[in-house]
């Protein structure tokens, strides 16, 4: 029986990439469109949970003949949910709130089978950032490259200088946990690169 296609149910050309790095080239690329607003109290890991299951279901209603692989990234200080940064003034905020302390990076990970089976899971990786002066923050706010990304930062960036310590996986950091993505996927049935089903 052949393996179904598989959806990845993300914009994000860092999750394509990471993929590829593990050989993966996902056979269609379909965002779903959703409020990502935290609901009143709630707390990273759910969010993140939350939002990868429903955009994995968004994206199998559109595609039931595929195998979709969802993922969403949360960046949490303690039980405070930092925005995804639109505008150089929140990255700089994001920055000036992770200075000097440790943070956690949680992905949310859905796959829905075809067949109906699904799995899911939440990965979370300890990041500390370094004290950082004022004149860091409003350089690293200027160049652009927090934009768009959970904690106004990049790991895989400029932002690595600010980062001397994590604890965890950093493709997790980055947007998507490889290791516990291959095993989800293999746990479905889908044989990965160099790396068959036994």
């Amino acid at each position: 029986m052949a393996a179904p296609l598989l959806v990845l149910a993300s914009a994000s050309p860092r999750r394509r990439d990471l993929l590829r790095q593990i050989g993966l080239v996902p056979d269609a690329i379909l965002a779903a469109d959703l409020d990502e607003t935290p609901e009143k109290s709630e707390l990273p890991r759910p969010l993140a949970l939350r939002l990868s299951q429903a955009k994995a279901r968004a994206v199998a209603a559109q595609r039931p003949d595929a195998l979709v692989l969802a993922a969403d990234t949360v960046v949490g200080l303690g039980r405070r949910i930092l925005p995804k940064a639109e505008t150089a003034d929140e990255v700089a905020h994001c920055l000036g709130l992770l200075s000097g302390r440790r943070h956690t990076v949680v992905t949310g990970l859905c796959l829905i089978h075809p067949d109906g089976r699904s799995s899911r899971r939440a990965v979370e990786t300890k990041v500390r950032f370094r004290r950082l002066a004022a004149a860091e923050i409003a350089a690293y706010a200027a160049c652009g490259e927090g934009l768009g990304k959970a904690g106004g930062y990049a790991i895989q960036g400029r932002a690595e200088a600010f980062i001397p310590w994590i604890g965890g996986s950093y493709s997790n950091v980055v947007g998507l946990p490889l290791a516990e993505t291959a095993g989800l996927l293999h746990g479905l049935g889908y044989s990965l690169p160099g790396y068959p089903l036994l």
